[in-house]
């Protein structure tokens, strides 16, 4: 009962050799453990020893032990499996009692190793089940939080989805991210303006306004390919192809977000950049069909053809219309010029013009202005277009009214006429119509177009050959002059020349033309001849 009492093969062993001496008149050599090692307990046989050990193959018998009477090994087994030998040796022959004595001792105490080994497997075996239940229960903890978060990331795609699916635009997009994350959201378009926000955002911008700083934050995103932390802000583009077409901000000072917030964020940056892919896709095919149909008004088509395209277009042209053409030299940026121009006329006529780009100009068709109001409208247009950042000289065209579609190339005619006239003046910025070109309008054929040259020639001809020949500027000098009636301060002025410099020319005018400029009907023969002069280009007779 003692033996088995111990769970440690040292106490048993031990245990074991202690009681021999109390069994028997004999005395203990060793216990050996087959596969003794530094893992194992007992003593080490010495070879001969061991040889004989491994004689008696795992029963016991004698031991031939130099300078001892009598040896013997006794088999520690139990259960059929073999843990070692216990050796005693004698002076004399133990009596077959004490013989049976000591071969049941080393039999209990196989039993008592057998039955530690068993404990030692017992343990081994639950200090496994143990780790193995650690184990399955942080499996099980891992798969409970992935199934939790593919149902987060199935019910915010789902979300999303549905508003890509059923529309709403940046508005719809920004609340649904809002009610998935609960942080503020804000979505801007590319060049940073705000397009909606929601969860008390506002309109600040998901990155600088600067240029040169948006941009180096635009492609530090970009490069990051996915979202990506700006000071209390996380940043998601949203782009086709490499071409950004707006952000995602989400504001975020705490660093709470976790996971789930960037997954929608990226998300709602894939909705959004679908959002605004089709919007640039509507207003393109838009203005493509609005420029192809402005193409075929002016070169000319039917009333009814041209009815029925415009009202498939959104546009009444039953009402009078006339035609506008702008010219904008030195302008970088013409389609933001283009879509300032849109804008000015949908806020003054409350519809949107026929509008497109010709010969680097811009032709719109637009309601006709009424009385009085035509040259004022006309004016606001001017000031509302030069007010955009992209617009620097602006001169404008204006043909007349036209009763039907049919008429409109007749417009476009005179809105070119009337804007070479404007381009050649001496204030090129601003507004002229064809109403208001006077004695301009009789320019307006074959014959009054060669009569014109021949007026101009006749008048202007000796100064005209003696500018090229000189490389002088009379005749320009001259046409200022009758523009300023005859100011020397003003004309020398505009002509960033000295007043004794303009006395000069006009000398040098009367002594090679004999003119008096001081006669009325010459001035005013001169007067005509230059503007003329102006008008079909300066230095073209």
């Amino acid at each position: 009962m003692t033996l088995f009492d111990r769970a440690e093969e040292e106490e048993i062993i031990k245990l074991a050799a202690s009681a021999v001496p109390a069994l028997a008149p004999c005395r203990v050599e060793g216990i050996y453990l087959v596969g003794d090692g530094p893992d194992r307990n007992g003593d080490r046989p010495s070879g001969e020893l061991r040889t004989q050990l491994s004689a008696l193959a795992g029963v016991d018998g004698p031991l031939g032990r130099p300078g001892r009477g009598w040896g013997w090994g006794y088999p520690l087994r139990g259960l059929g499996e073999h843990h070692g030998y216990l050796v005693v040796s004698a002076e004399a022959t133990p009596s077959n009692d004490e013989q049976f004595l000591l071969r049941t001792l080393a039999h209990q105490a196989g039993a008592a190793l057998n039955s530690a080994a068993l404990h030692r497997r017992e343990q081994a075996t639950s200090e496994q089940l143990r780790e193995r239940s650690h184990d399955l229960a942080g499996v099980n903890k891992d798969l409970r939080q992935a199934v939790s978060d593919l149902d987060r990331r199935a019910q915010i795609h789902a979300a999303l989805m549905n508003v890509a699916a059923t529309g709403g635009g940046a508005p719809r997009i920004a609340a649904t991210l809002y009610q998935l994350t609960g942080k503020p959201t804000v979505v801007e378009d590319r060049f940073g303006n705000p397009l909606a926000s929601a969860g008390g955002a506002g309109s600040k911008p998901a990155w600088p306004r600067a240029s040169s700083a948006r941009t180096a934050l635009l492609n530090k995103v970009q490069r990051h390919g996915r979202p990506m932390r700006d000071a209390d802000r996380i940043l998601a583009l949203a782009q086709t192809r490499g071409d950004v077409l707006g952000a995602l901000a989400l504001a975020d000072p705490r660093r709470e977000a976790g996971p789930a917030d960037l997954f929608a964020l990226e998300a709602a940056a894939v909705v959004l950049a679908m959002e605004l892919s089709h919007q640039r896709s509507l207003v393109e095919t838009e203005l493509r069909l609005r420029g192809d149909f402005v193409d075929d008004l002016l070169a000319g088509t039917d009333d009814i053809s041209a009815l029925a395209r415009a009202a498939a277009l959104g546009h009444d042209l039953h009402p009078p219309h006339q035609v506008l053409v702008l010219s904008y030299p030195g302008t970088v940026d013409e389609q933001r010029l283009a879509s300032a121009v849109d804008r000015a006329i949908s806020r003054m006529t409350q519809s949107r013009p026929l509008l497109t780009r010709r010969d680097g100009k811009i032709v719109l068709i637009a309601p006709a202005r009424k009385g009085d109001d035509s040259q004022q409208d006309w004016g606001e247009l001017h000031r509302l277009v030069g007010a955009a950042p992209s617009a620097k000289t602006t001169a404008i065209g204006v043909g007349r009214a036209c009763a039907n579609p049919a008429s409109l190339p007749r417009s476009y005619t005179e809105a070119i006429r009337a804007l070479r006239v404007r381009e050649n003046s001496t204030r090129r910025d601003g507004v002229t119509s064809f109403e208001d070109l006077g004695f301009y309008r009789m320019l307006d054929n074959e014959e009054s177009t060669r009569a014109a040259g021949e007026f101009i020639q006749e008048w202007l001809g000796q100064l005209i050959d003696y500018d090229a020949k000189h490389h002088c500027d009379l005749v320009a000098t001259m046409a200022q002059y009758f523009e300023y009636a005859g100011n020397y301060d003003a004309t020398a002025k505009s002509l960033l020349i000295h007043r004794s410099t303009l006395r000069y020319r006009l000398r040098r005018i009367r002594e090679l033309t004999d003119y008096d400029l001081g006669n009325v009907d010459t001035r005013l023969n001169l007067q005509i001849a230059t503007r003329v002069w102006r008008v079909r280009g300066a230095g073209r007779p």
